[in-house]
């Protein structure tokens, strides 16, 4: 499949794939079409540490690139406890256990549909 274009709801499982692959934990996808106009999925999980955290967010950056998705901004680190990654009409949110908690993305867009949950 590698170097195959994937179209948007690809990309966005495809994001989720490599996030489970890395160990990722709590996994979301939050279909935000209807609610957003800013992207339409969200994929939100988290590393336990800043270094499982920077290997999530380098290797969705390096295997999406490989399929064509074009990373528009990168913001945080994994010493922050929080990473973004923007690809447009997928933004990914990687975070820390703690900072997963204090910012609970997940209530602020508690309306979006959720298409995919992995513990």
């Amino acid at each position: 499949m590698e170097g195959v274009l994937l179209d948007i709801d690809q990309l966005a499982k495809a994001v989720v794939d490599i996030a489970s692959d890395k160990k990722a934990s709590d996994i979301l996808l939050l279909d935000i079409r209807d609610v957003s106009v800013i992207a339409d999925y969200f994929v939100i999980c988290s590393g336990n540490n800043s270094r499982q955290i920077l290997a999530i967010a380098n290797t969705i950056d390096k295997d999406l690139s490989k399929h064509g998705a074009t990373l528009f901004h990168r913001e945080g680190s994994a010493e922050s406890g929080w990473i973004l990654l923007d690809f447009g009409d997928v933004i990914v949110h990687i975070f820390g256990p703690k900072e997963r908690e204090y910012y609970r993305l997940e209530r602020l867009w508690s309306e979006a549909k959720t298409v995919v949950y992995l513990q």
